[in-house]
């Protein structure tokens, strides 16, 4: 559709056209240089009468913003400067993969220096002080590059007007807006193919279109649809057949307009440079193909393209997403709830696998006495008791939508309110908690009186980064931070049965909990104590 814009050709068009080579002259030039008279004899004794447009920097760090910003043809930049020196500001320049042609101006000139630099992509090298004849000397030969750019920019806009003339009659230009907004709504393959080659019966009057598609890599051919003028009055979907083309294409590379016969016309499809296919046609006619057939074909070889390969990023972006998805499922349905991946597949667009800082609130939980007990008892039954009591711990965590971060040995981390939000999530941990206290209750009832364990639990809220640590191929989603390590050690002063909480996190949850206070308790490494509170009962 955007060709038939494109061919409303003004007489302002051509006039801007016929403006271009004024364009170019006004080069912009940026002079650097904390010597205000070293930047006055540049710009008025050298560049100004040339018809050079001149900005000017004291330092650097002001040339690197003005470079940045203006977007000059030409930097003139002196070595020694306050700030950011000449050599800090090439490297930042290059770091922004600048192609400014820049000339460097120095009084220190030296064999290292020189190569520094022009490692760095200065293209001249003067040494103060200089003459106007030198400089003017280096300007020009720095500009050629800058002037070829323009050229090739200003070819580039002659190239695109020329195409804009493509369709001349209004006729042609209805017929092909209404084709390409029709084929563009389309994304099923076997409709859209069908629908290309309809249009191209119809705008072209041919008696018949072959349209074919081969794999943009590899130039091998991957499907084909042929019809006939007689086929279109039963305007009947036919689906693009996969396979061998019934006529031969060539290579990738030879798919460039070409008459295949007296009679027979073809067009590459392509994006850029990428081939996507090849479109044809078949008339009886005497002589060759008028201009307005080679001109309505290419146009439609154009829409088809684009309409092929939107209709193929679709499907990958399709594709992707799903990726996407399969990887947020694998990577945390071992950790969370499947309510809470559900959610988060539902909001991808929310989730940073990348580390954030975030407020969240942390669980731990450590089975007392177990090293003692495990020393009497078989592997086997060592096992089977020890996923009995970290079961619960995982059902108790899930229940409340948590996310387990790891098991170690005997104990469990969990945390909420990552990966997503969650409201009051103190309170989710609490209940975890809670609910992981009274359920050993329930599994000492079916457990020997020497297997009867409990869990010393520390919860906490505080600020944390939260994301995948590891490498690539082997991470964990994890939670670091000060009050991850604080709550570790609440854990570690809990006796077995007990559920532990700071101040900070009892401040937030004491509306919902019944606790005691166990005093104030100086916890490893942190720097003084604080009141410690033994949570009683979570209502």
């Amino acid at each position: 559709m955007g060709f038939v814009v494109f061919t409303l050709i003004c007489d302002w068009e051509i006039h801007f056209l016929s403006r271009i080579p004024k364009i170019m002259s006004k080069l912009r030039t940026l002079v650097i240089d904390d010597s205000a008279q070293m930047r006055e004899f540049v710009t008025n004794y050298i560049l100004k009468p040339q018809g050079f447009e001149v900005e000017q920097a004291a330092n650097g760090l002001e040339g690197l913003q003005k470079a940045l910003k203006y977007l000059p043809d030409l930097i003139l930049t002196d070595f020694e400067m306050p700030t950011m020196s000449g050599l800090e500001f090439l490297r930042e320049l290059r770091r922004h993969n600048s192609q400014v042609p820049v000339i460097l101006m120095t009084s220190h000139g030296s064999e290292q220096v020189a190569v520094e630099v022009f490692r760095l992509g200065v293209h001249d090298y003067l040494t103060k002080p200089f003459e106007a004849q030198e400089m003017q000397e280096a300007i020009t030969r720095a500009l050629t590059i800058a002037r070829l750019q323009r050229d090739k920019e200003a070819l580039t806009q002659q190239v695109m007007q020329v195409n804009e003339q493509l369709r001349q009659h209004i006729q042609d230009l209805s017929a092909l807006y209404e084709i390409g907004k029709s084929i563009a709504a389309l994304v099923q393959p076997d409709k859209l193919l069908d629908r290309i080659v309809n249009a191209v019966l119809v705008v072209t009057h041919g008696q018949e279109c072959r349209l074919v598609l081969v794999d943009a890599k590899t130039g091998q051919v991957k499907g084909q649809l042929r019809k006939t003028r007689s086929e279109l009055s039963n305007q009947r979907d036919l689906p693009a057949t996969a396979g061998g083309a019934e006529f031969k294409i060539g290579l990738v590379d030879k798919l460039e307009p070409e008459r295949l016969a007296e009679k027979s016309l073809s067009v590459p499809l392509k994006v850029g440079e990428m081939v996507l296919g090849q479109l044809a046609i078949k008339k009886r006619l005497r002589g060759d193909f008028t201009e307005r057939d080679v001109r309505m074909l290419h146009i439609l070889a154009d829409y088809s393209s684009i309409a092929i390969h939107n209709m193929q990023l679709l499907h990958q972006l399709q594709r992707s997403k799903e990726e996407e998805k399969q990887k947020i499922r694998n990577l945390f349905e071992r950790y969370v709830s499947p309510l809470v991946v559900e959610q988060m597949l539902s909001r991808t667009g929310e989730i940073r696998l990348g580390g954030s800082r975030k407020t969240i609130s942390i669980l731990f939980a450590d089975v007392r006495g177990f090293s003692s007990v495990g020393s009497q008892l078989s592997p086997e039954i060592l096992v089977e008791l020890l996923n009995q009591y970290l079961q619960i711990a995982a059902d108790a965590v899930l229940a409340q939508q948590g996310t387990i971060d790891k098991f170690m040995g005997d104990a469990i981390m969990a945390f909420f309110n990552a990966p997503i939000p969650q409201d009051n999530h103190p309170l989710r941990a609490l209940r975890a908690a809670w609910a992981l206290h009274q359920a050993v209750k329930h599994l000492h009832q079916c457990l020997p009186s020497p297997y009867r364990l409990h869990f010393g639990i520390g919860v906490g809220v505080g600020e944390a980064v939260v994301g995948n640590v590891g490498t690539a191929k082997l991470m964990n989603y994890t939670a670091i931070g000060d009050a991850v390590n604080k709550v570790k050690r609440l854990q570690e002063n809990a006796k077995g049965g007990q559920i532990l909480i700071g101040q900070e996190t009892y401040d937030v949850v004491q509306a919902w909990v019944k606790a005691r206070p166990l005093g104030h308790l100086l916890l490893k490494g942190q720097s003084h104590s604080e009141p410690v509170y033994e949570v009683i009962e979570v209502r």
